[in-house]
C-alpha cells in the first residue's frame, strides 16, 4: 500500500535534515529519506568542522542569508541542546588584490560588517602561529568560526522527529516522478506519494536531478589533522583563528584551531582543486603524495603545523560551473524544490537553506534573496527558452 504525505525530503544530510525540520515544524506530514545512517560520513556533511564567516568573498549577495543563519543556528542549538557553532574569529589571507581578501573586504564594506584589515606584521603579532609574506594582508572578522556538521545534522533530525517527521534511514531512492500536482517516490523498499518533494541530493545530484539540465561536477576532497610541533597549546581557539589562505589564483587552503583537545590535532584542507569522481568511484584512501603536497603549502606559512599526520578523511564537493548554489523550484515541476551544488562553501547556510526550502515547498516563494541560485543561469539558451 502506497503511503502519502504532504512533503517528502530526499537526502537527510545538512540541507535535507534542516528542510525536514522546518517543514514538519509548520505542521506538514513529512517523510525524510536517507540512503545511509544518521550523520554518516559518506557524503559532504562530516569531518568535525566547517568554516563559518560573514564577510563573504564569493559574493556580497550571500551576506543577508548568513546573518539570518546566525540567528537560526542559535535557535537550533537552544532547542536541540547541542553545541554546533563556535565563533573563534577568522582571517582571510592573501595579497591585497586576491579574491579572498578583496572579495571579503567588498562584502564587509557593503553590508557594514565589523572587520579589521591587518598587514603582515600585525597578522604575525596577533596570531604568532601564522607567518604571512611581507606583501600579504588579511581581513579579520570576529564573527567567523566553525560549525560542527555532524552535530548540525543530528540536531535537525532530532528536531524534525520531535515535530512529527517520519524519517527513514538506509533506504535508497530509486526514482521520483511528478504526477499531476503531486509526486511519487520509489525506493528500494516502498513507494510513497506526496503533494510536494524537496530534493537535497548532495553528490548524488547528477543521478537524481539528471532532468534539471545542470552539469554538476563531483570533486574528491581530503581533510587532514596534523599534530603541531610542540603540541596544540599555541593552536587553541583563543590564540589561533580559522583561516582561508589564498596562495595564488588557483590555490587556497583553509584550517581551524585545535578544537578537539590536545590529542585531536589541527585540521587543514585544500579549498577546491580535487579530482573528479562519483559517489561510487571516489578513492577513500589518502596517499602520501597528497599529505606531502599540503605540507609544502603549510611549512612556510604555519611552520609549526605540519607535524605528524594524525588522520585524514575524504569528502565530496558538488560544484556548479560558477560555484554558486542551486536553490529553486524545479523549472519543469513546480511541486518539486531542489537544493544542490553547494560547492564546498554551503554548510554555514544550513539552517537558512532549510527555512528557504520550507518556504518554497509550502508557500511557493520565499522572502529570502535567492535570485543568484536560479538554475536557469546555468542552462544553454535553448533550454532557457524551451524548458
Amino acid at each position: 500500500m502506497t503511503s502519502s504525505y504532504d512533503a517528502i525530503v530526499i537526502g537527510l544530510g545538512g540541507m535535507g535534515s534542516a528542510a525536514a525540520y522546518r517543514l514538519a515544524a509548520r505542521g506538514l506530514r513529512v517523510l525524510g529519506l536517507e540512503r545511509f545512517t544518521p550523520g554518516h560520513d559518506r557524503g559532504s556533511s562530516h569531518g568535525g568542522s566547517r568554516v563559518t564567516r560573514q564577510a563573504y568573498f564569493e559574493d556580497p549577495a550571500y551576506v543577508p542569508l548568513l546573518l539570518r543563519a546566525a540567528d537560526l543556528w542559535e535557535q537550533v542549538e537552544r532547542d536541540s541542546g547541542r553545541d554546533i557553532v563556535t565563533y573563534t574569529g577568522g582571517v582571510m589571507i592573501g595579497r591585497p588584490d586576491s579574491r579572498t581578501v578583496a572579495g571579503s573586504k567588498l562584502s564587509a564594506e557593503q553590508w557594514g560588517l565589523a572587520h579589521d584589515m591587518l598587514d603582515a606584521a600585525e597578522i604575525r603579532r596577533r596570531f604568532p602561529t601564522l607567518n604571512p609574506a611581507d606583501d600579504e594582508i588579511a581581513l579579520y572578522e570576529a564573527m567567523a568560526g566553525f560549525v560542527r556538521p555532524e552535530e548540525s545534522v543530528l540536531a535537525h533530525l532530532q528536531l524534525a522527529g520531535q515535530a512529527g517527521a517520519e524519517l527513514h534511514f538506509e533506504e535508497t531512492v530509486a526514482e521520483w516522478a511528478a504526477e499531476g500536482s503531486g509526486v511519487r517516490v520509489t525506493t528500494d523498499q516502498d513507494t510513497y506519494t506526496a503533494g510536494r518533494l524537496v530534493i537535497c541530493p548532495g553528490a548524488w545530484a547528477p543521478d537524481l536531478l539528471a532532468g534539471l539540465g545542470v552539469d554538476f561536477e563531483i570533486e574528491r576532497q581530503v581533510m587532514y589533522w596534523f599534530a603541531p610541533e610542540g603540541g596544540t597549546a599555541a593552536f587553541v581557539p583563543e590564540s589561533h583563528p580559522v583561516y582561508i589562505w589564498e596562495v595564488d589564483a588557483d590555490t587556497q587552503f583553509y584550517g581551524f584551531p585545535a578544537i578537539d583537545g590536545p590529542d585531536g590535532g589541527a585540521k587543514v584542507a585544500m579549498f577546491r582543486g580535487g579530482r573528479r569522481c562519483t559517489p561510487e568511484t571516489i578513492d577513500r584512501e589518502v596517499h602520501d603524495a597528497e599529505v606531502e603536497a599540503i605540507r609544502t603549502h603549510l611549512r612556510p606559512r604555519i611552520p609549526a603545523l605540519p607535524g605528524p599526520l594524525l588522520h585524514a578523511a575524504t569528502c565530496m564537493y558538488t560544484n556548479t560551473a560558477d560555484e554558486h548554489f542551486v536553490i529553486a523550484a524545479h523549472p519543469a515541476h513546480s511541486q518539486v524544490t531542489v537544493a544542490c551544488g553547494f560547492s564546498g562553501h554551503g554548510f554555514k547556510f544550513v539552517p537558512v537553506v532549510g527555512e528557504i526550502l520550507a518556504d518554497l515547498a509550502a508557500e511557493g516563494s520565499t522572502p529570502h534573496p535567492i535570485a543568484l541560485f536560479d538554475p536557469a543561469r546555468l542552462l544553454p539558451a535553448s533550454r532557457k527558452a524551451h524548458p
